[in-house]
């Protein structure tokens, strides 16, 4: 790379096309995050039409997080060494083509994989690896910018909960998916179009180079290790509200519609979060912006316990909203504070895909759980444990970060 080439790219950081950048990859994530929140909204339908359980009925969403999780690791190696609109471009396609395909489905199982291996895989494109793109078109404003392409994922659980049961109404679960894989090919594939121009990741040598790697005083493997770790703590707990408040409302007699409103008001809420956590990280940092979204998340689940009413359910659900969204995006941020940017996609993408897991695995645990006690009480209660563990590995690396650096 020549200087007059550098030079463009140090111009673009922080510019106009970052900030252009950023909404396009906003818009992308919020069609494209249809792919985790379509198959909660259907989940009550899809387990009286094929009459099994409630842990059953949530396997085509641990299937999704497993995709998804898979995919994030895949795509953010990817766009270590190719850039991120090729593999952005394929999930896109995948996507797509499996609403359509997963609206043929005849069992549970062939739901699940078709969940998993399109759904899942095409959506986490649009997740931890554009959270990694985004974040080198951006230095004095990268908390803000990685939180608001993260939002987007929260824009699509607050858009798509509220439109699809007015057409699972009228036409059905199985109409319904197909009209969003449609409407995610039309419009997908042309915005990742919009951004082909390569992440500038070689800028550091500019006057306006990437930032410094923090000091922290762990090797890279084991900050990798117990952000791994915590990833999973917090979305075990993340994952009941989120994923069984629909079911959940249905058991209290308030219906589906009820049930996805708070979803929806719950992921709202997120996308305040996620944005004032951006500014909050851009002051204090990532590892103590995840602590303080993780101790409010577990007492924000708390209050799920002696509250269910119906008011106090929408109120429990803003407040859970306000307290949780922020963590996730933050992950990337502490990556990009003490890791190399030039292992940003990879490196995020492990981490994400440590979330998504937990998010899976606590999907279906909580099911079980009901499973076995007939209330969700103690998933609540099991939740907040899980939330327990997050805080313990961030205070660690809390009181890692303020000691002298490895050698």
């Amino acid at each position: 790379m020549d200087h007059t080439q550098r030079l463009h790219q140090a111009a673009d950081i922080d510019g106009a096309y970052a900030w252009t950048r950023l909404a396009t990859s906003v818009l992308l994530a919020t069609i494209g995050g249809a792919g985790m929140w379509a198959v909660v909204v259907v989940l009550p339908a899809v387990q009286v039409e094929f009459g099994v359980d409630r842990a059953d009925a949530s396997l085509p969403y641990t299937a999704t997080m497993l995709g998804f999780a898979f995919g994030n690791v895949v795509i953010g190696r990817l766009i270590d060494s190719i850039g991120y609109w090729r593999p952005a471009l394929l999930a896109s396609i995948l996507l797509g083509g499996g609403f359509v395909l997963a609206s043929l489905t005849t069992s549970i199982i062939q739901l699940a994989i078709v969940q998993g291996v399109m759904i899942g895989a095409g959506s986490s494109a649009m997740f931890g690896p554009l959270i990694a793109d985004i974040s080198h078109w951006f230095q004095r404003r990268r908390g803000v910018a990685v939180s608001a392409a993260a939002a987007g994922n929260y824009l699509a659980g607050a858009l798509w909960p509220i439109v699809m049961p007015y057409m699972m109404a009228a036409q059905g679960w199985r109409f319904t998916y197909a009209a969003v894989g449609v409407v995610c090919l039309v419009t997908m594939v042309p915005l990742v179009f919009l951004l082909r121009r390569r992440a500038p990741l070689h800028a550091a040598s500019s006057p306006n180079g990437a930032r410094p790697v923090q000091p922290i005083s762990i090797s890279p493997s084991a900050l990798q290790a117990l952000l791994i770790v915590a990833g999973l703590g917090c979305c075990v707990a993340m994952s009941m509200p989120q994923v069984h408040i629909v079911a959940y409302c249905m058991d209290l007699g308030y219906g589906v519609a009820r049930g996805s409103e708070m979803l929806a008001i719950m992921l709202a809420a997120g996308v305040i979060s996620r944005m004032a956590s951006g500014f909050v990280a851009d002051r204090i940092g990532g590892i103590r912006t995840i602590l303080i979204g993780s101790v409010l998340q577990g007492l924000s689940l708390l209050l799920y316990i002696p509250f269910d009413g119906l008011a106090s359910l929408y109120v429990v659900s803003a407040v859970f909203g306000l307290s949780q969204g922020g963590i996730v995006p933050c992950y990337a941020i502490v990556v990009r504070e003490y890791m190399p940017a030039s292992e940003a996609g990879r490196r995020v993408g492990i981490v994400i895909m440590s979330t998504i897991i937990g998010m899976a695995l606590g999907g279906w645990m909580s099911g079980w759980i009901y499973d076995m006690t007939g209330s969700y009480a103690a998933a609540f209660l099991n939740g907040i444990a899980w939330n327990l563990l997050n805080v313990t590995v961030m205070s660690l690396l809390l009181w890692k970060s303020s000691r002298p650096a490895v050698a």
